[in-house]
């Protein structure tokens, strides 16, 4: 039985001759999991909005689409609200009430069940997915993975067929996102309820997915099992393949004759099939040669913090060092302080005991100006709060509006931006009408273009796919060689491990470990790479999948 029938949709935005849909035609049986991935503003987003009227964005579409053999225009609006599930890509655009239990209600109350299927639902539902834990806990104090996981609770409590996910795991940190699409496999699996997700981070779910589609430019390339398109992918050289999971990378970085692994599992297999007879070699870690120490640039000295006076501390005790032009990461689960200790940093929030320095000053008592103007920039979690005009490219002179700089040098300025961001195509688009990756990308454009000194980023890699992944690390590294000290807030241990110079992992308030990029990663269980869970029983410090290659390559 079909779920959908997509029959040559094309679909324009307002105003917009380029189409962000073209000529898409897809058959989803009832029960399949199915993954949709691309590059940043491919129309992987789009694509999925079509399938729900109420989501569907304002412009010209032609073409076909059916839900269970009727024509979706016809679906009445409470039928796609209980049968169609649909989780955005930020939990908190979706939570509508103050209280766990109530939001998990909230859906079925408008749907108009009675208060006996209502009180069964939610019981089921918390049971299910572990809820009944934090079941009466106001929702402002729950974690981004567990508001992800009572959205999706919440929808499943209104058992709709299809379950329709927005790159769901993109703000969890690598634990919270595994156990949350182990959910949805169980979802799928148990419940036989059909999955269509997109999905940037695919590391977890292509073991899982039934077809994996890739889109570029608004249309299918590519369809079928995922090792299939991997395998297709990497004969057409297509950027999308930076983005397939590591063993299928390494597989195909090593000339073996043998079968592609997609899993860790199935790469461990392949790994020791392929080092059969061969000797491993050891490869001299060059992150961990011995480097000249310079200035330090951030300070912390026993810094503690709390959100209100009489709550808990959120910082405990944090003592640290960032010194002039270090790569430096932080990594750690959702809530354990990362993002306050970035406020902290920039003068946003201040501590209540202990001291801050940047450049040797306290960030409190420099002016905006003084502490902003190519000294410090900050790229925040949500790309949204920097976005004050109604286009990109008027965005992007605002924050030139403040300099002294001529009419010409500013716009040679943004036109070097512009190029480096890919962000031509998006000038004169709202910049809430853009992607989640192409928001992020028109937000670290912005915070560029002040040149700091200092610069601050929480999460830079989330919703971006790894072609632009790697063009931005290539951009950080040489803002890092021209003197820029680099702070990293991240959930992409694969990016930290790559490009990171020190990381330091937070647990409680606190940072309970810092090291070498690659000396960190190898001693971690769960904090650590793909490429490390394939090869560390063979390479402990194979920790990148140009390194595992590499020790592949050499050994004989």
């Amino acid at each position: 039985m079909e779920t959908y029938r997509i029959e040559d949709v094309v679909f324009a935005f307002p105003e917009k001759e380029k189409e962000a849909l073209s000529h898409i035609s897809l058959t989803i049986k009832s029960g399949e999991f199915i993954t949709i991935c691309g590059k940043s503003g491919c129309g992987k987003s789009t694509l999925l909005r079509q399938l729900k009227s109420i989501l569907t964005p304002h412009g010209k579409r032609s073409g076909k689409i059916y839900f269970c053999g009727q024509p979706i225009e016809e679906v009445d609006q409470r039928t796609q609200a209980s049968e169609i599930g649909f989780v955005l890509q930020n939990p908190d655009n979706q939570i509508v009430t103050d209280k766990v239990w109530h939001e998990l209600a909230f859906g079925l109350e408008s749907l108009g069940c009675d208060s006996a299927t209502i009180r069964l639902r939610v019981a089921e539902m918390a049971s299910f997915f572990g809820i009944h834990t934090w079941f009466r806990k106001n929702v402002s104090e729950l974690s981004g993975g567990q508001k992800q996981l009572l959205n999706l609770a919440s929808i499943m409590a209104m058992h709709p067929s299809v379950l329709i996910l927005d790159e769901p795991t993109s703000q969890l940190d690598p634990i919270a996102a595994s156990d949350f699409l182990e959910t949805v496999k169980k979802i799928n699996r148990e419940l036989g309820t059909t999955i269509i997700m997109t999905e940037h981070r695919l590391e977890e779910i292509i073991p899982i997915t039934d077809r994996l589609i890739v889109m570029d430019e608004g249309a299918i390339i590519a369809e079928g099992l995922p090792e299939h398109v991997g395998a297709a992918l990497n004969r057409m050289k297509h950027p999308m393949f930076l983005s397939m999971p590591t063993p299928m990378q390494i597989h195909a970085g090593v000339s073996s004759g043998l079968p592609s692994p997609v899993t860790v599992k199935d790469g461990r297999q392949w790994l020791n099939a392929y080092m059969s007879g061969k000797t491993p070699v050891a490869i001299d870690i060059i992150e961990d040669s011995p480097k000249q120490a310079s200035a330090p640039v951030i300070q912390f000295k026993d810094v503690w913090f709390k959100h209100d006076r009489n709550g808990p501390d959120v910082i405990k005790d944090l003592t640290f060092t960032v010194e002039a032009g270090q790569f430096y990461c932080l990594v750690g689960g959702n809530g354990t302080g990362k993002t306050t200790t970035l406020s902290l940093m920039s003068g946003i929030l201040q501590p209540y005991r202990g001291k801050i320095l940047i450049g040797g000053k306290n960030p409190l008592k420099m002016n905006v100006k003084e502490l902003f103007t190519n000294n410090v920039g900050i790229l925040p979690q949500n790309p949204q709060t920097l976005f004050v005009k109604k286009t990109v490219r008027l965005d992007l002179y605002e924050m030139l509006s403040q300099t002294a700089l001529t009419k010409e040098e500013k716009a040679s300025m943004i036109d070097e931006m512009v190029a480096f961001a890919e962000l031509d195509h998006l000038l004169d688009i709202h910049p809430y009408d853009l992607s989640g990756g192409e928001q992020q990308r028109a937000a670290l454009a912005k915070v560029l273009l002040l040149e700091p000194r200092v610069l601050l980023l929480d999460e830079p890699t989330k919703g971006l796919d790894g072609f632009f992944k790697e063009k931005l690390a290539r951009f950080l590294q040489k803002l890092n060689a021209s003197g820029v000290t680099i702070v990293m807030v991240s959930h992409d241990v694969e990016f930290c491990a790559k490009y990171g110079e020190i990381c330091s992992m937070f647990f409680d308030g606190s940072m309970i470990t810092t090291n070498t990029a690659i000396r960190f990663f190898a001693g971690n269980s769960f904090y650590t790479t793909a490429a490390n869970r394939m090869a560390r029983h063979i390479w402990s410090d194979g920790v990148t999948i140009e390194g595992v290659i590499e020790r592949c390559q050499k050994s004989r």
